[in-house]
């Protein structure tokens, strides 16, 4: 069981945040990129799993300069709630956010970063604007096909479903060529795939790109 906090982002932003704690000596710090509903129970319990796994996991709560303290489930009325906040994305404004959980995890050792949905392309361009990440995650991160010419300084790996009805395989394959030193694995599996509160949830594909993120994680997050 994690807890819940405070960061300050360079800006003196304050926003809130949720961080597990590993059992022994934490492998390194990971930051977790929310979807667009918040620092929810799902995201909660991707940090208290990469906690179980060894490392400091803080997710920040990314919505904050517009809505606090927000949180969503997955029903259609509740999607169609969260979706109504994609205006207010500021990409520029969630990295500053971003950087500020960094920060906070980097006393247990190298960096890493996992998001989303939305926090799959948040986690790619920590990946490509940040300093001292040392390795990133996303999963079927929608927008990244916008920032795929923006040239990674760590090691990406990338999740995408090939049902996906919002992440055309067309991008896929073309974020494929954009970013060759990248590891990207397709599963059959739509939209949301590794999150098991949603109708979307395929636990074969879910289990199968955990195991290959843990051991992305464990090649490149060394102290």
């Amino acid at each position: 069981m994690g807890k819940h906090f405070t960061l300050t982002a360079t800006d003196k932003h304050q926003l809130g945040a949720y961080r597990a704690e590993p059992s022994g000596t934490p492998k390194g710090g990971m930051v977790v990129a929310q979807e667009i509903f918040g620092v929810n129970r799902h995201i909660r319990n991707v940090c208290d799993r990469l906690a179980a796994a060894g490392y400091v996991a803080v997710a920040p709560a990314l919505f904050d300069r517009f809505v606090r303290d927000f949180e969503s489930g997955y029903t259609p009325e509740e999607v169609a709630n969260a979706r109504k906040h994609l205006g207010n994305i500021d990409w520029d404004a969630m990295m500053r956010d971003f950087a500020a959980a960094a920060d906070d995890v980097r006393s247990a050792g190298p960096v890493g970063t996992i998001g989303f949905c939305m926090g799959g392309t948040v986690s790619f361009l920590s990946a490509t604007r940040l300093s001292g990440i040392s390795a990133s995650v996303c999963f079927y991160g929608g927008q990244i096909i916008r920032f795929a010419d923006e040239k990674a300084n760590c090691p990406v790996q990338m999740h995408f479903g090939e049902k996906d009805d919002h992440i055309p395989m067309t991008d896929v394959e073309t974020i494929r060529k954009k970013q060759p030193m990248a590891e990207i694995y397709t599963y059959p599996a739509g939209h949301g795939f590794y999150c098991d509160e949603r109708g979307s949830f395929d636990a074969p594909s879910a289990k199968l790109a955990w195991e290959r993120t843990l051991s992305f994680l464990s090649a490149n997050l060394k102290k």
